[in-house]
Parts: C-alpha cells; structure tokens; sequence
C-alpha cells in the first residue's frame, strides 16, 4: 500500500478498515522520521559540542519539539548546527502534520464528492434525504 495513493473521485469511499491502516502507515512513517531526525540530533550535538549522550539527546529533542535548547552550543560548529537543526525541526512539524492530516482531510473531501446511483453529485438537501430515504422537512 503506497502512503499517497488515494481513491479517485469517481470512486466509492475507501471502508474504515482501509482508512485506518492508511492512517496507520501516516503515523510510522511520522514517527520513523521523527525518531531518525532525534537520532540525527543526538550525533550533531554530541560531535560538535562534545556533549554526552545523554545531554546531546537533551538538546536535540527539546529543539525538535521546539522548545529550545538546553543549554547555549559553545563552538563554531555547534553554532552553526544548532541552527540548521532548529530550522529542519520547524519544517519536519509541517511536513509531519501534513502527512498525518492527509488520510483524515481526503476521506473528509472525499465523502462531499461521492455521486448517487444516477451518478449525481448529491447536494446537502439530496444527501440528507437518500440517507433517510425521504424528504428532509423544514422546521
């Protein structure tokens, strides 16, 4: 199952089982990614600032989740890595959030365009009624 191959508008809404293995798949590859990304962290702080593991894995996963970092980087390098890091951070929560919505946003979409058997787009007044099997009344 590929992550962004989603029903055309011509064809039925995906069933619940469907979506929420879609949304599964959404979700490891968002934390695969964020894990990768506190892994990438963790090294940079430890090779440029010679911090411990521990502290480096402090650093990297407080500028990840954007709160800042722990403690000011000393060196040049640090510097110039805790930099990158942090703009890298702001565009994986973009990216990431894009990814998880995604799924959730196209079945959302998707349910507005689904067409009745005449192959009619239905409205909001022709929805309601050929879920109930009636007119919708007026209150």
């Amino acid at each position: 199952m590929r992550l962004t191959r989603f029903e055309h508008v011509s064809q039925p809404i995906a069933p619940r089982g469907v979506f929420l293995r879609r949304w599964a798949m959404s979700l490891a590859l968002v934390m695969a990614l964020a894990g990768a990304s506190l892994l990438i962290g963790v090294i940079g702080y430890h090779y440029f600032e010679g911090r411990e593991w521990l502290d480096a894995f402090d650093d990297a996963a407080m500028i990840l989740s954007g709160m800042g970092p722990l403690t000011d980087p000393k060196t040049g390098g640090g510097k110039l890595f805790a930099g990158i890091y942090a703009l890298y951070s702001g565009l994986l929560l973009i990216v990431t959030t894009g990814i998880l919505l995604a799924p959730l946003l196209h079945r959302i979409l998707h349910h507005f365009h689904v067409p009745d058997e005449d192959g009619q787009q239905l409205s909001p007044s022709r929805r309601k009624r050929s879920a109930t099997g009636r007119r919708p009344t007026s209150k």
